[in-house]
């Protein structure tokens, strides 16, 4: 597997990751079978993913204990990225953002114990919470650094100026956010802002929650605990009018003798050398394929191909309701 480095601290990773969010919820019924899901995490290291990405709210908890057995044996070989920032009642239910920098250290010492480690290689501040100064958010970070229980500081789904302002109290070695062609708002100032700072990107949903593979259509019907049943860009009216993003990869799949889920990747990982997406999967044969992507070359013509045509298309549907949406910091 090639390798990627994240941040000016250089935080070396496998050049594609693995999202662990969905072995535990968010895409229909959830596995019945814990023990496949943990091969299926140690089938990806000895496959060479080195990357894995998790959070206290996925559940919340049960996928940071789910990762941390799986990894255990292998822990020192990999690198594992949780995330802080949810409040929960006493019944574990989500009740709304909290980066208090009491309650920072409260998670961190939950996800420690979760996640069998004695530190965490990447500490996320999960969605920005307004009513914490960041800057308070990045200096307890940074104490957690120094105490040696964290080794990197990220920030997820942050704007240009709480990136900046977390950079200057302790550095920021990576801003998790959707990026994709079915998503691109981060092209342009994110983007630009990231390379200035040193920072790297990790995507996830790199696949559009599943819709880039092609797999999904307008006659898809989503199961019980699926999150796309309620989004707005899956809306069957909304499937269909984007169905011209997937024939897009779909066309450049085909001449290359590729999926349409490795030209999506590919076209990612060719964007920045510091982007590094984090496609889930609860499939041995999809890790596979996504893993693939890593040896799909789209020459410089492609990219231009792909890109013209991706500048003519408007994807239809808000990615989020309108209650996650206003979680996105501007």
């Amino acid at each position: 597997m090639k390798k990627r480095t994240l941040g000016s601290g250089g935080l070396e990773v496998s050049a594609i990751g693995f999202g662990c969010m969905g072995m535990s919820q968010s895409f229909g019924p959830n596995p019945g079978d814990r023990g496949q899901m943990m091969n299926l995490l140690r089938s990806a290291v000895d496959l060479g993913v080195t990357f894995f990405d998790t959070a206290e709210v996925y559940g919340p908890y049960v996928n940071e204990e789910l990762v941390g057995e799986a990894l255990a044996p292998v822990r020192d070989q990999v690198v594992i990225a949780t995330k802080f920032g949810f409040a929960f009642d006493g019944d574990g239910r989500q009740t709304g953002v909290s980066s208090e920098p009491a309650h920072i250290r409260q998670a961190v010492e939950g996800s420690l114990r979760r996640l069998r480690t004695d530190r965490i290689d990447l500490l996320y501040q999960h969605r920005v919470d307004p009513q914490v100064p960041i800057e308070d958010v990045a200096g307890t970070v940074g104490d957690l650094v120094a105490a040696g229980k964290v080794r990197h500081f990220g920030l997820s789904e942050a704007g240009v100026r709480t990136i900046r302002r977390a950079h200057a109290v302790h550095p920021v070695t990576a801003l998790q956010s959707e990026y994709s062609l079915f998503w691109r708002d981060l092209e342009g100032e994110i983007i630009a802002v990231l390379e200035e700072l040193g920072i790297g990107l990790v995507p996830f949903s790199p696949l559009g929650r599943g819709f880039l593979t092609g797999r999904i259509d307008q006659a898809t019907e989503f199961g019980a605990g699926d999150i796309r049943a309620s989004l707005p860009r899956f809306t069957a009216e909304a499937r269909a009018a984007n169905q011209v993003v997937v024939d897009l990869l779909s066309s450049t799949a085909e001449a290359k003798g590729v999926t349409p889920a490795q030209v999506a990747l590919a076209w990612l990982l060719a964007q920045k050398p510091w982007i590094v997406p984090i496609p889930g999967t609860r499939r041995l044969e999809r890790l596979e394929e996504n893993l693939g992507a890593v040896d799909v070359e789209l020459t410089p013509g492609d990219l231009a191909a792909i890109g013209a045509a991706a500048d003519q298309i408007t994807v239809e549907g808000d990615r989020y309701p309108e209650a996650l949406q206003r979680l996105i910091d501007r």
